[in-house]
């Protein structure tokens, strides 16, 4: 029919509610509702994609109205699109121990702000928080008859605290976000939290930059794992070529005590029942024992590349699928914090994150870490702030020489190809030999 060989249909529907306190003031709430579906055809050698809102349910005729118009919207490409075949099943979503839906705007106002209210301290200046609430209700069928539904909520929010003295200005930042449940209740210690830590930073140091020791706490450890290896392991970006991974399977890259792992079907933040083009999701161990192992797919690129598991692609509401990562985190390892930072010995101590950038096809990258510590002695010292750490990405995996046993998650949202996705990186305590640390202190 019009010369698919394969089409598909994702349809979301839902609502998200956000709230924003700024100053104890509420700047806006609200919720709105959405309706979007995706129907991919696969005509020749292209896809033809059609993006519809307020989309209806619909059979016969009209259903085949749609992929007549999403056929002529092919993109003709110079080689065949081919599909690799994948296990099919669904995982059940896990329940909620309170459901956000079940609470009222202005219950979840008064509530935040309270948390704000708690950052408010002496020297701070500014306070804002925010609450962000997505339920979804999904429907995939493609042309070879899977068909899959569910329902899922995620909630969440983000307070922020800036300490000021003689124009001197540092920011806290704490964050909470799940799939199990309305988690605005009993969270006053994290506004504290990232009050004290603004505060905190008033009287730190400017670091001094070089090569050293380093202990990554699981927030800036994990943010490695996702931004430095989980980019790179992408099919899409292994076939485009844009990776320092390429041709790389089966090499050793790192430690023997380094694996990091890519898991949709772990119920972090990042969780999914079954991708977005209907496939079954699975742990994936991008680094196996230090050796490359399997990279992350969508159907597409499985079948381009190899060497992999599909069920990572991810979309938006009414957006194509694009191969994504979930929850990606260094495994534990059999070290304690305290061997941990006995080894390190003399060095820095770097915990958080603010950001930084990474380019994975010249595997180089640097971040930004909230702040850190001097290592004397196998001891926290001196609180420093204004550090990075930077490097190339393979030679930071063979300088990983110990993994801890307290791996923690951390949630946020990911961005690539215009859309983001939530998800959850971490890892437990790490020690970094040779790091590259960047600071503007002076001796």
């Amino acid at each position: 029919m019009h010369g698919i060989s394969y089409y598909d249909l994702r349809h979301v529907t839902g609502e998200v509610t956000h709230i924003d306190i700024d100053n104890g003031a509420v700047e806006s709430a609200g919720t709105s509702f959405f309706n979007k579906a995706i129907l991919r055809v696969l005509v020749k050698s292209g896809w033809g994609i059609l993006q519809i809102d307020n989309y209806t349910p619909c059979t016969g005729l009209k259903f085949d109205e749609l992929l007549e118009r999403a056929a002529k919207l092919a993109i003709i490409t110079e080689e065949n699109v081919v599909l690799g075949d994948v296990p099919r099943g669904q995982l059940p979503v896990p329940p909620v121990k309170e459901n956000p839906r079940d609470i009222g705007i202005e219950e979840k106002a008064a509530l935040l702000a309270e948390i704000e209210k708690s950052a408010t301290l002496p020297l701070i200046t500014n306070r804002r928080a925010n609450y962000i609430e997505k339920n979804e209700q999904v429907r995939f069928a493609d042309s070879s008859g899977n068909e899959y539904s569910f329902a899922m909520s995620r909630s969440g929010f983000n307070v922020l605290a800036v300490a000021s003295r003689n124009g001197n200005v540092q920011m806290g930042y704490e964050r909470e976000h799940s799939i199990d449940g309305f988690n605005l209740r009993h969270q006053q210690a994290l506004g504290t939290k990232a009050a004290n830590l603004a505060i905190s930073l008033l009287d730190a140091t400017l670091a001094k930059g070089g090569k050293m020791r380093a202990v990554l706490d699981p927030e800036l450890a994990g943010v490695f794992a996702h931004e430095a290896v989980g980019h790179a392991s992408e099919g899409d970006l292994i076939q485009e070529g844009n990776s320092v991974l390429v041709g790389r399977t089966g090499e050793r890259i790192g430690n023997e005590n380094l694996t990091i792992v890519d898991d949709p079907s772990l119920h972090g933040f990042g969780f999914d029942p079954v991708d977005a083009e209907g496939a079954a999701v699975t742990r994936t161990e991008i680094i196996r024992r230090g050796v490359i192992n399997a990279f992350l797919h969508s159907r597409e690129s499985l079948a381009a590349v190899g060497n992999g598991i599909a069920g990572h692609a991810r979309a938006m509401p009414g957006e194509p699928p694009l191969v994504r990562m979930s929850n990606t985190f260094i495994e534990n390892g059999d070290s304690s914090k305290e061997e941990i930072f006995a080894e390190c010995k003399n060095g820095i101590f770097l915990a958080g994150s603010r950001g930084g950038q990474v380019d994975p096809g010249r595997g180089i990258f640097q971040f930004n870490a909230e702040y850190g510590y001097l290592v004397e002695n196998g001891e926290c010292t001196k609180m420093v702030r204004d550090v990075s750490l930077s490097g190339e990405i393979l030679t930071t995996l063979h300088g990983i020489v110990l993994c801890g046993n307290d791996r923690k998650m951390s949630p946020g949202y990911c961005g690539k190809g215009g859309q983001s996705v939530p998800v959850s990186d971490g890892a437990p305590h790490i020690l970094l030999t040779d790091a590259v640390v960047g600071g503007s202190g002076v001796d």
